[in-house]
């Protein structure tokens, strides 16, 4: 991204997050994100009508243009005017430019406008006729807004989140949100509205992460993280599933993994399920506005007890799931069909999840999911059976260890785990029968902040690029320290025990020439003479001490 682009996103946050905060005295994390992407929302489809209108108006006045209203035509200016402003509220213009029509209360301008009224008063709107809306509270006028956006648009029946007349909050920090929120420009002169707002939501769910702990990292995963098990998976034609999608990241980094390359997104098919209601919401928002259609089942459901896709085969399949979810099997048979490798504990639901991904997989289907660590060797009651099940039937694609710090809201390490029905040889892929590829990432990422650590683009590169090379057999060479496609007889030799750094060794370190007995001698030497010194040093400091009056 350009430095200047940068520069416009990172002073987009700084005005976002002022805005979220004028909110933080009255309500919970866990409540407020919504209140502010619910507004941001509606910010953002009217500022893309307003844009479509403006283009509109151009091309109504461009004689050379298919829409020109040429002002002979009518008698008058007013006349001419009049019919401008008719047809600029002709639905079809917008939604064949997958522009989302927006009714008139539902507008930006009407809710910066009147938000301020006095309850009672009557507002005139023009709504395909006009009639009159009587104002009850800027809550009540939102909820309304959104009403109508959803009647008009019934991709959103049942979307969007309603209940701002509900909430306890003070009528004057929701009119200075919207104030704020006004100030947030939809349109760049290289970015395009879509990107800016997807900017937005991605960092409003990592700071809304932030605030709210341990539960924000059940739905949000870092963009580069996202980005990785992408760009190693390239869904570029298929069925993409997620069970645990959250606000759906992993759907957006296809789509835009996709366009890179050239593909047409309507080439991708979108499945999800999501358990939280609100976070359901906050996803089919997400794919809405980017036009992408999507099937995250008829309601918000937990994926092991109501699966919303029980016939799907996917052709790709990414997901972070909670990790080392416990007590997830209330309700779940003991002798589900999805537990083909080994019935999981009911302490931790890891390989729960790994498994029902491998039920919903398609026979040439690749997947990849983020899991803790000790998903790679932990034997605890069963786990380690169904792993070395895992691997012996050739299911186990790659393992990446990852740094540790990348997640906003845990620092429980973990790792991706890719898995494939087929190694055999196609579409340009090596037979890589009984082989799995290890990728030791863990030294790679930098620290963007004291907290947070994260993968620059390189780092994406070294290691889809890496991953790349063995599947097609052109360029790869095992590398120590980093990567080593191994055979199962090796793993087998390991007990199954899946972990990177078994297998890759250390880094190899550049000889210096001098010979290992010297070096050691030498080192030993000056360890030895250091040891002294700090000796010498301890003694010296109880004498200052004791002339001080003080005993040691």
């Amino acid at each position: 991204m350009a430095n200047k682009e940068q520069k416009f996103l990172e002073a987009l946050d700084k005005k976002l997050w002022t805005a979220a905060n004028k909110l933080l005295p009255s309500l919970d994390a866990s409540v407020y994100k919504h209140v502010v992407l619910g507004l941001l929302f509606v910010k953002y489809v009217s500022d893309s009508f307003d844009n479509r209108c403006q283009e509109l108006k151009d091309q109504f006045n461009n004689p050379e243009h298919d829409y020109f209203l040429n002002p002979e035509d009518y008698d008058s200016d007013e006349e001419y005017q009049a019919e401008i402003v008719d047809e600029l509220e002709i639905r079809d213009y917008y939604t064949e430019k997958n522009v989302f029509w927006v009714p008139q209360l539902a507008r930006w301008q009407i809710l910066r406008d009147n938000a301020t009224l006095t309850p009672g008063t009557e507002i005139e709107i023009k709504n395909g006729k006009t009639h009159t809306y009587t104002f009850r509270s800027v809550g009540r006028l939102i909820d309304d807004a959104l009403d109508a956006i959803e009647k008009d648009n019934p991709k959103l029946k049942g979307i969007l989140n309603k209940q701002y007349a509900r909430l306890q909050i003070d009528q004057a920090k929701l009119i200075e949100l919207i104030n704020l929120l006004s100030e947030i420009p939809f349109s760049h002169d290289t970015l395009q509205s879509k990107d800016i707002l997807g900017h937005v939501y991605e960092y409003f769910l990592g700071q809304f992460a932030l605030a709210e702990g341990k539960k924000g990292g059940q739905f949000y995963t870092p963009k580069s993280i996202v980005s990785l098990i992408v760009e190693m998976l390239q869904p570029f034609q298929g069925r993409v599933y997620d069970p645990a999608m959250g606000s759906g990241g992993f759907f957006v980094q296809s789509e835009q993994f996709v366009k890179k390359h050239g593909g047409r997104i309507g080439n991708v098919s979108i499945y999800g399920q999501e358990y939280n209601y609100t976070t359901w919401q906050l996803a089919a928002m997400n794919m809405v506005i980017r036009g992408l259609d999507f099937n995250f089942g008829k309601e918000p459901a937990n994926t092991f007890t109501n699966d919303q896709h029980p016939d799907l085969r996917a052709d790709f399949i990414m997901a972070n799931p909670p990790f080392n979810m416990k007590e997830w099997d209330t309700g779940v048979s003991d002798d589900d069909p999805r537990w083909q490798y080994g019935r999981p504990p009911t302490g931790n639901a890891n390989f729960a999840w790994l498994q029902h991904m491998l039920y919903h997989l398609a026979p040439n289907g690749s997947m990849g999911l983020l899991l803790a660590n000790g998903s790679m060797s932990s034997n605890t009651k069963n786990e380690g059976a169904i792993r070395k099940a895992l691997v012996e039937n050739d299911l186990v694609e790659c393992m990446v260890a990852l740094p540790g710090q990348l997640f906003t809201n845990t620092q429980i390490p973990a790792c991706i785990w890719f898995l494939t029905r087929n190694k055999k040889e196609r579409n340009g892929f090596r037979d890589r029968s009984g082989e799995v590829l290890f990728i030791d990432a863990r030294n790679l990422g930098y620290m963007k902040d004291r907290v947070l650590r994260d993968f620059k683009r390189e780092d994406i590169e070294k290691i889809s690029g890496t991953f790349h090379a063995w599947q097609t057999g052109e360029g790869y060479e095992d590398e120590a320290g980093f990567c080593m496609s191994a055979t199962l007889e090796k793993i087998s030799k390991h007990d199954f025990v899946l972990t990177p750094g078994r297998y890759v060794g250390a880094a190899e370190e550049e000889d210096d020439g001098e010979p290992f007995g010297e070096k050691m001698a030498r080192l030993t030497t000056q360890l030895s003479e250091q040891f002294g010194a700090n000796a010498q040093l301890e003694k010296q400091i109880k004498q200052n001490l004791a002339g001080l009056g003080y005993e040691c």
